[in-house]
């Protein structure tokens, strides 16, 4: 129940539940659901990689992202782009937030998250160090954005972050966590410390900014969080990928 909620909150997936889901219960999944949106982007890109040139499996794979998702975690980067960029006072931010329409800065931080993930999974030597980013990149990302719930108070107004990070408490967010890690080791191997460092960065570097933007934490600036830590996580693996392979490849 908890892991098919976390998939129905998450991706535009049509999954049916017997009764209204426990946000309690389900935060603590989202690392675990990353994970499985992670495998089906890394197996699109590993298996592109076969019949196309690299960069076409990268693009192919996120765009495949894109559609499971909806670009859910990537309006949430595009509105905190737009509030932080555009809004010189903190009730302007928050009602920003509140607008559905991307402008400038929304726009442009979607795109630049979009293009660099492409880019950067398509720049990986091979099938298996695709597969291993993707799933490690959409898992690292979940468990930024949730420990980031469950450590920094609301925002005012904070909208579906108030359920959200109400539902995170620490217990929960090390569960999830540490399940999250646990896929990242299987996955990636030792490069779960540089990973979870990559999380680490994200959650508190958007989480400072945005205390210090609009007072604490919203929805928004969770799916922030996820893009940033996703992004990062992708830099990393590719960087180690130039002179490691990943652990379980021939």
């Amino acid at each position: 129940m908890g892991l098919a909620a976390a998939l129905q909150f998450l991706t535009r997936v049509p999954i049916r539940l017997r009764r209204e889901p426990d946000l309690n219960r389900t935060v603590a999944w989202f690392p675990v659901a990353g994970a499985l949106i992670g495998a089906a982007v890394g197996g699109v890109a590993a298996g592109l990689w076969q019949v196309t040139p690299p960069l076409v499996a990268g693009a192919a794979a996120v765009a495949v992202g894109l559609l499971i998702t909806g670009a859910f975690h990537e309006d949430g980067l595009g509105d905190v782009a737009d509030a932080f960029g555009g809004g010189w006072t903190v009730e302007r931010r928050l009602e920003i937030l509140k607008d559905s329409r991307h402008g400038t800065y929304g726009v442009a931080a979607i795109a630049t998250s979009i293009v660099l993930r492409m880019v950067t999974l398509g720049s990986l030597p091979g099938p298996a160090a695709m597969f291993a980013t993707a799933v490690a990149a959409h898992t690292v990302g979940r468990v930024a954005a949730v420990g980031l719930a469950a450590t920094m108070r609301l925002a005012t107004h904070a909208g579906l972050g108030a359920d959200y990070g109400r539902s995170t408490t620490p217990l929960r967010a090390i569960v999830g966590g540490t399940a999250g890690l646990a896929v990242t080791v299987l996955a990636a191997g030792w490069w779960v410390g540089p990973l979870a460092a990559a999380a680490l960065v994200a959650a508190l570097g958007v989480g400072l900014l945005a205390r210090a933007k609009i007072g604490g934490i919203s929805g928004d600036v969770l799916g922030a969080t996820e893009q940033v830590a996703e992004c990062l996580a992708m830099i990393v693996c590719a960087a180690l990928a130039m002179r490691h392979g990943v652990w379980w490849a021939p």
